[in-house]
């Protein structure tokens, strides 16, 4: 493994960490946005609705995701990007349910209409960006399955 091979790996590790960064901030936002109104709900001895209970699930099993995918070698497990796609699927259905509840929404000043209209976009962000990595960790998978061995390059590990 030459200097050059090296340098190409270290660059693809820092690019691959801050990609799942950006996913991790995401997802915690959203916890922040859904979670404000679990928190006026729990306050006020009102239901928790399945809705936005659901979109506290996805964030944070994307958010836990993306911790785990930070550590090296972590993202090299195979078939990872079977879960990205899972993931990709369970922020298309919180879009669709919180889009068809508040895009056309008319805010008129209230704020919290206003944060939820915010939080739908960063919902359709967070399904573009697990549809990206679900893409990107299939493309390495199937592209490096073949290696051959370091030492030798003549063994298919």
């Amino acid at each position: 493994m030459g200097l050059v091979r090296g340098f190409e790996m270290t660059m693809g590790y820092i690019a691959h960490s801050v990609f799942r960064f950006i996913q991790l901030v995401l997802a915690l936002t959203v916890c922040g946005l859904y979670g404000v109104d679990l928190h006026k709900a729990n306050q006020e001895h009102k239901y928790t609705d399945g809705k936005w209970a659901y979109a506290e699930v996805v964030a944070s099993l994307s958010a836990f995701t993306a911790v785990l995918y930070i550590i090296p070698f972590m993202s090299r497990v195979p078939f990872a990007f079977v879960w990205d796609t899972i993931l990709f699927v369970l922020w298309i259905v919180l879009f669709g349910i919180f889009g068809n509840m508040y895009i056309h929404a008319n805010a008129q000043g209230d704020s919290g209409i206003i944060r939820m209209k915010h939080a739908v976009w960063i919902d359709l962000t967070n399904a573009l960006l697990w549809l990206i990595s679900a893409v990107g960790m299939a493309w390495y998978y199937f592209k490096h399955r073949n290696n051959k061995t370091r030492w030798t390059g003549r063994a298919t590990v």
